[in-house]
């Protein structure tokens, strides 16, 4: 059965209604009871989350309820359309299965977190509504631009990454090296022998693609 992502489920909710339908995401909260419980799970794809029902018919049903925030799922279900609730629709569970366990102290949970806190955890912080949010934003913003060039006949060039030209003053420009700084090899007037380094030379990050630019610009124009 072909997985569908939750951003579909909420545009197409009633095309998807009484269908089964598999889910794979993130769980963001766990709401267990006696005899059924909530799961609330995303995918990145949409900013709301997939509410999930599960009961005690389901075989896993006591392993399910102990499920940690963070922990990945696959989620079997039947859309129901719930427009009474708070929720448009649910997943009554067929069957959940753990992908990958999270441990107990993983620091995204169910709660407002501060951007100082979120800094460290940048590996994580993306699965959070703030970075979801910039980040969707940024790439719509970037899209839309490129979309303009490309409208108005403009070339897309990728210019060099590592230059070895200094243009900017290489006291300013942040160095390359595969050698080891702390005992490098050095030339007979005691400096470092770049030519044993992986480019033969020093090699720096370049902090603008100008040069190269100019010279694409004299070949396409635009």
């Amino acid at each position: 059965m072909k997985r569908v992502r939750v951003k579909e489920l909420f545009r197409s909710k009633e095309q998807y209604s009484e269908a089964e339908v598999v889910v794979c995401g993130w769980v963001r909260s766990n709401r267990s009871q006696a005899q059924f419980g909530f799961l609330n799970v995303n995918d990145g794809s949409f900013f709301e989350s997939v509410q999930v029902v599960y009961d005690e018919a389901l075989s896993n049903f006591s392993e399910i309820s102990k499920f940690r925030v963070g922990v990945s799922v696959m989620v079997k279900g039947i859309v129901k359309l719930t427009p009474e609730l708070k929720q448009p629709f649910e997943l009554h569970a067929v069957s959940v299965e753990m992908l990958g366990d999270c441990p107990e102290n993983y620091p995204i949970q169910p709660k407002r977190h501060t951007r100082e806190f979120l800094r460290e955890v940048a590996h994580l912080r993306p699965r959070t509504n703030l970075f979801n949010a910039v980040f969707k934003v940024r790439s719509v913003a970037a899209m839309a631009i490129h979309k303009y060039f490309q409208d108005n006949g403009y070339v897309y060039v990728h210019t060099p990454l590592i230059t070895c030209a200094d243009c900017e003053g290489s006291d300013q420009m942040f160095k390359i090296t595969t050698l080891n700084m702390k005992n490098p090899p050095l030339t007979d007037d005691g400096v470092v022998d770049y030519s044993k380094d992986l480019f033969g030379k020093q090699a720096f990050i370049t902090g603008s693609g100008q040069l190269q630019g100019e010279t694409f610009a004299m070949a396409f124009g635009d």
